[in-house]
């Protein structure tokens, strides 16, 4: 079972619109995905079309009251199950100040998860895709501690490429600390406009840092670019209003073509079959994090479109 965190510290970078129709795309290619949103705004719940009102039980139980994600859950659509959030996650950073392992509870949660229906087991589920907020707080190192893979979406813009040092160190203590299988997958960027200088450079400036980190021993050693690129297309900007996913609302627009190119680059599959994994570890994050962020100054400002 593949456990994969979403995450970039930045907001509106596209990491819901990537969780949920990337997991969608993942579903119709015939994986049994799991999706959970740790994002106290619940814009993945609402983006599938649950409301989070409060009342129902969400991530909040799960976390704080040690609620089985069996009893969470909803299935969404055939392969495609879901764990929402709801406002009443914000208050889990505070109630978890005090506890001690809080940074695991999720990763406790996943490894112990009792039968979630007749003879079903959480370990059946092919993939779990992890919504995580725009910070660097509790409930994402929650996701870190749990997970296997990173993606990072990334907008191609100088003020998305700045706070990637930072997120990529958090990963490598992490990986040091906790969780020595996290590993940093690759970098998916999102709302591209690939025939913008400043898009082409973000993309050189990304794999040429990446390709010097093949020999460092650090989470994001084998991580890549994915050549899957997401377009800016206002059906993706749409569908949440609907509570659907880009394959429920428009199959057959940009948006969904390219989250569907993903989820084959994500399988490692030119036709959607099976699923794959690898790892690493960190030594010496400070070092090649100071590398990252100098990714934010090559790209520099005053490059123009």
């Amino acid at each position: 079972m593949r456990r994969i965190a979403i995450i970039n510290q930045k907001g509106g970078v596209g990491k819901t619109t990537t969780t949920v129709n990337l997991g969608a795309a993942l579903a119709r290619a015939g994986q049994r995905v799991c999706i959970l949103d740790l994002d106290p705004q619940a814009h993945a719940t609402t983006h599938l079309g649950i409301e989070p009102d409060g009342q129902t039980r969400s991530m909040y139980d799960v976390l704080t009251d040690n609620k089985p994600l069996a009893d969470v859950r909803k299935q969404i659509d055939d392969n495609l199950w879901l764990v929402g959030s709801d406002i009443n996650l914000a208050a889990a950073e505070m109630e978890l100040a005090g506890v001690v392992g809080r940074e695991v509870i999720l990763r406790d949660l996943l490894a112990t998860s009792p039968a979630l229906a007749e003879g079903e087991r959480l370990n059946e589920f092919d993939c779990i895709l992890m919504d995580c907020a725009p910070s660097l707080g509790v409930l994402t190192l929650n996701a870190l501690c749990a997970a296997t893979e990173v993606f990072i979406p990334l907008q191609p813009h100088f003020l998305a490429l700045h706070g990637l040092s930072k997120l990529l160190e958090t990963t490598a203590v992490v990986a040091k600390r906790i969780n020595p299988q996290l590993r940093v997958e690759g970098v998916i960027l999102c709302m591209c406009d690939a025939n913008t200088r400043l898009a082409q450079e973000v993309q050189r400036d990304l794999n040429e840092f990446l390709g010097n980190s093949r020999s460092a021993n650090v989470p994001w050693r084998n991580a890549r670019v994915f050549t899957s690129r997401i377009r800016r297309n206002i059906k993706l900007a749409e569908a949440p209003s609907f509570g659907k996913s880009i394959f429920a609302y428009a199959p057959s627009c940009h948006g969904a073509e390219d989250y569907l190119k993903l989820a084959m680059e994500v399988l490692g599959e030119e036709t959607p079959k099976v699923v794959s994994a690898r790892v690493a570890i960190s030594s010496e994050p400070e070092a090649l994090a100071k590398e990252a962020a100098s990714l934010a100054f090559a790209s520099g400002s005053d490059r123009i479109s």
